[in-house]
This record gives C-alpha cells, sequence and structure tokens, in this order.
C-alpha cells in the first residue's frame, strides 16, 4: 500500500488536504477517491523527542476527494507499529562528492539512522555554503522522507545544516545533543595504527545513543582526527581495507543497528 509523509497532527476521523509533494505523488500513481494509503507523521521536527512528539505508527486513510492539484483523504485507524531500532544512531559524515551523499542519506534512511550531521573538512571534495547548502539540505531531507516512506520506516531522520568539522566537534557532542533526552557515545572512523576493532567496542552493545564520525575521500587529517579525539570520540577500525567514505559510514551503522 502507498505510504506518505504527512507533516501535520494526525487522528482518526479527520478529513484533510495532503500536503503538495504526497498530492503529487498519488496524481503519479493515479490513485482515485477511494483508495486505500497509510499516512505517518513522525518526521524531522521531532528529532529530539520532544514531549509533543505524535504517536508513533502510521495512520490507515481514504481518498474521499481529488481535485488537478489537490487530494483529500479522510484519516482512519491508527496503527501502532514501531519499526524502529531500540538505539539512535547518529552520523556525522564529512560529505562524499557528486550522487554519493544522495546515496548515502537514502540508504542510511532505509537502515534506520537517527539524523545526520553534513560536515566540510580539509580533504572534502564538496564544499557548500550560503544559499546552495541551504538548498542541498533540503534535497537531502526529500530524499530521506522518500525512501522512510518506501522503507517502512515511520520516523523521517533530521539533516542538521552543513557546517565545517572544526566548527561540529569545537562546540562538543555534549552541546550538539543538549536537547536530547540521552548524550551518545562517540565514535570516529580510524585508519591509525591502534584503533580498535568497531565488533570489539564497548559502545557496540546496550541501548544507549551513538554517534558515528566519519571523514571524506581521503579521510580526515591528522589534526582533524586529533579534534575528534580531543571531542572524546573514540578511535575504531572497521578492518584492514579501505573503504569508500560513503561505504564506510553505512558499514558502521548496519553493525550498529
Amino acid at each position: 500500500m502507498p505510504r506518505f509523509y504527512c507533516p501535520m497532527p494526525l487522528a482518526a476521523g479527520q478529513v484533510l488536504d495532503l500536503p503538495p509533494g504526497a498530492a503529487r505523488h498519488v496524481q503519479v500513481l493515479r490513485m482515485q477517491p477511494g483508495h486505500s494509503l497509510e499516512l505517518f507523521n513522525h518526521g524531522p521536527g521531532w528529532d529530539w523527542g520532544q514531549q509533543a512528539a505524535p504517536p508513533s505508527g502510521q495512520f490507515s486513510a481514504e481518498i474521499t476527494a481529488m481535485g488537478r492539484s489537490q487530494v483529500q483523504v479522510r484519516v482512519l485507524a491508527h496503527q501502532a507499529q514501531e519499526r524502529e531500532a531500540a538505539r539512535a544512531v547518529y552520523m556525522a559524515v564529512a560529505m562524499p562528492a557528486n550522487e554519493r551523499m544522495d546515496w548515502l542519506v537514502e540508504k542510511a534512511t532505509e537502515l534506520g539512522v537517527a539524523a545526520i550531521f553534513p560536515l566540510i573538512s580539509g580533504r572534502s571534495v564538496l564544499r557548500l555554503a550560503g544559499e546552495r547548502a541551504d538548498k542541498k539540505v533540503a534535497h537531502w531531507q526529500a530524499v530521506a522522507i522518500s525512501a522512510c516512506e518506501q522503507c517502512g520506516g515511520n520516523r523521517v531522520p533530521l539533516l542538521h545544516p552543513v557546517q565545517s568539522l572544526e566548527a561540529f566537534l569545537a562546540a562538543g557532542v555534549q552541546a550538539s545533543f543538549a536537547h536530547a533526552p540521552a548524550a551518545p557515545q562517540a565514535m570516529v572512523l580510524s585508519l591509525r595504527d591502534g584503533a580498535g576493532a568497531l565488533r570489539a567496542w564497548p559502545g557496540m552493545t546496550g541501548t544507549q545513543p551513538v554517534l558515528v564520525v566519519s571523514g571524506p575521500e581521503g579521510g580526515l587529517t591528522e589534526a582533524e582526527e586529533a579534534l575528534a579525539l580531543a571531542a572524546h570520540c573514540q578511535p575504531v577500525s572497521l578492518g584492514p581495507r579501505v573503504l569508500r567514505a560513503e561505504t564506510a559510514a553505512l558499514a558502521a551503522l548496519a553493525l550498529l543497528l
């Protein structure tokens, strides 16, 4: 059954117009009044588990009317289906170039990432600022919404504004998660000798949130890795092979979840 993200309060019995993006998708699918769909509304606005967060799960709904660009639905029963991981895993990634960041956001959402911090580091190929950065973040947020609709997830991860790796680390992990229910354990993916294997990392088990810091093509510089260590990120290794930037981040996420 088609699923759509609907960023508004939902309640059984209400009649509402779908947001423009979902309405266009319904039109493309050639759905008609009487057709059934599913709606969920736990999105980026609730990233830190606010007190007023909507109930987890989704709502069944039925199309009641359609116009040229308008789709009206009646919300039916709530389905309390929890499809999220037992722990929150956040990713702070130095953005890979070209379409690889799109792919990373899509696959991370499918795996169940809680939020993504796009970073610029010394070896980053992709460098964004100002309006261009804002447009890219909006685009990646749309990618995450689409991936969530497809994979059955009921919580859309938040894409944070683009910032430098230095600024992110200088603020400190605690400051970045000041409004979260619990600050995460932090790790940095490292190629240095002596970095412990991720599988043996003490934080692999349990339900405490985790932050994964991952470098760009070419990895973090020595100075950047030193900053990560000073910010209490523990160095971990994914093994002897050198993975692409987007592969490394997703491999860590998959292992943790």
